[in-house]
């Protein structure tokens, strides 16, 4: 049973934050999605190992399990760390993908074990569903069905939940579509009627990764934008990147000193009124690494009228 590295597999580094796991598995899925590649044997083969890769890694359990013991294959009888710990694929990880059709390695260190065992979900109560039991088989006779909701999370972007998306889910080998509203935050619960084992419902909860560039206070987001020194001292004009991705033009007062907070208004977080928060920023004052023998000659002159 051959190592993966799913690092690898996605292009990322094993340092990489939840948000960069998101965006390279959406760029590789994107690129190699069977719709766009039609009939190519090893696009739909790369198309199911980057998902597989997703799937190990955008699970905080799963990737934890797999940084401690995926060299090994297997995960030692008696660990009590989430994830392959005897319990199976654990619940609500939507990658889009049947996990039963994932490789060997895979399946050793989370401990699938076949596609009955775990299900993939848990209901209201939290107890593990098994989806065979659910849709008429594992003893319970011919086809008798019993309605279930199933619960699980769906993790998107911060730019994802602001501009909303477009997502696709995998419940039990069904592929359902659906759209995160715009403006949705951390929490958010969407519900799916009818698509559930039996025609239950599916209830997800949404998770908002964190992002490098954009902190969600309430309605307010805050951001940080390099201020050369010289317009700090003397004022001007700074281009503020948006979450929406334009561009915001900023006023820097002169006499601006380093973590100073401005404010672009109507630039924040959408609100149920149509309205937008602010756009908070954080003035980080910078000074050139290497200097022309211009630029110190005039440095060397402020700090001479500085004493």
């Amino acid at each position: 049973m051959a190592y993966k590295d799913y690092y690898d597999v996605l292009g990322v580094a094993r340092s990489a934050s939840e948000a960069d796991i998101k965006s390279a598995y959406r760029k590789l899925a994107k690129q190699y999605h069977p719709d766009k590649n039609a009939g190519d044997e090893k696009s739909a083969e790369r198309f199911k190992e980057i998902g597989e890769a997703y799937a190990a890694l955008s699970d905080p359990e799963k990737r934890k399990v797999y940084d401690q013991f995926g060299h090994t294959g297997q995960v030692p009888p008696g660990y009590g760390g989430g994830a392959g710990a005897g319990g199976g694929f654990q619940g609500g990880d939507f990658s889009g993908f049947d996990p039963s059709q994932f490789s060997d390695f895979f399946q050793g260190l989370f401990g699938m074990g076949g596609r009955g065992a775990g299900g993939g979900f848990r209901n209201p109560a939290g107890q593990q569903v098994n989806l065979e039991d659910l849709l008429g088989g594992g003893g319970l006779g011919g086809g008798r069905r019993f309605v279930q909701n199933v619960e699980g999370e769906l993790q998107v972007t911060l730019e994802e939940a602001f501009a909303g998306s477009d997502e696709v889910i995998n419940v039990d080998g069904k592929r359902l579509s659906l759209r995160v509203p715009a403006g949705t935050r951390d929490g958010a619960r969407l519900r799916l009627a009818g698509q559930g084992p039996g025609g239950g419902d599916v209830l997800l909860t949404i998770r908002v990764l964190e992002d490098a560039r954009f902190e969600l206070d309430g309605d307010h987001l805050t951001t940080s934008v390099d201020v050369p020194a010289p317009v700090a001292a003397l004022g001007g004009d700074v281009k503020v990147q948006t979450i929406s991705g334009g561009a915001g033009h900023l006023s820097v007062p002169a006499g601006s000193s380093g973590g100073r907070r401005m404010r672009l208004r109507g630039q924040g977080w959408p609100r149920k009124d149509g309205s937008r928060g602010d756009l908070y920023v954080r003035l980080n004052v910078t000074v050139p690494k290497t200097l022309s023998d211009r630029e110190k000659e005039l440095y060397q002159q402020l700090r001479e009228l500085a004493h």
